[in-house]
């Protein structure tokens, strides 16, 4: 994609909820934008299924912290298709499994987890100079000074249908599991899940994808930096 990357900063940060459509906006504003796309969850997902190989125990905040300083992480930023290592292997179906899913979030509430991969998030996002960024935390800690910071959101049920769709699940227990990393992402003792005070604020439960874009590419438009 080097060359379809154009000229002049331009940092979006949309953070929001599982399910609020963050992923899917993300990649086509950045596909729009002519931009690169980081997926920082997939950071935190890529370093949970190397704890979860390593055998430590997830309550072993030294050990989790050890692993997290020794694994070789590495992801692109094509919106296109980027891929996502950990020390060497292929991780991009399987952060995606039941697995990893149900400790992410206990990985991610590590200080020592999120100080490394806030500081590899930022030096991405300077390499880049033009690129659009998702996660939990992207407006109020990874990328304070932003061009533009986004809040995505959506209803609890319009959110478990999205996501039950996407893993071929159960809405019922989807809904389930949202509630309970909302809880444990959004309580979390460093970096939790949160609105940037600056944000705009937009909720997706009635928007198509392409209208959250277009309405994302005004607000750019707006500021001159789209």
């Amino acid at each position: 994609m080097e060359e379809n990357v154009r000229a002049g900063r331009c940092v979006v940060a949309v953070d929001g909820p599982s399910g609020s459509g963050k992923s899917t906006v993300s990649r086509r504003l950045a596909v729009s934008l002519g931009a690169r796309y980081l997926d920082t969850g997939a950071m935190y997902r890529a370093l949970t299924w190397a704890v979860l190989r390593s055998g430590v125990d997830l309550t072993d905040i030294e050990s989790v912290a050890k692993v997290a300083g020794e694994v070789d992480l590495r992801i692109g930023t094509d919106p296109q298709g980027y891929g996502v290592t950990a020390d060497g292997v292929d991780v991009a179906k399987e952060i995606r499994g039941p697995e990893v899913t149900g400790a992410v979030s206990a990985v991610a509430a590590v200080g020592a987890v999120r100080e490394l991969l806030v500081a590899r998030q930022r030096q991405l996002i300077a390499d880049a100079g033009r690129i659009v960024v998702e996660g939990r935390d992207i407006g109020s800690v990874v990328a304070p000074d932003a061009d533009l910071k986004v809040y995505l959101t959506a209803s609890e049920a319009a959110r478990a249908l999205r996501r039950s769709a996407e893993d071929a699940a159960d809405v019922t227990a989807t809904a389930a599991d949202l509630a309970r990393r909302d809880k444990l992402d959004s309580t979390r003792k460093v970096n939790p899940l949160q609105q940037a005070a600056d944000a705009v604020v937009l909720d997706t439960t009635e928007l198509g994808i392409d209208e959250v874009v277009d309405r994302l590419r005004a607000l750019l438009t707006e500021r001159g930096v789209a």
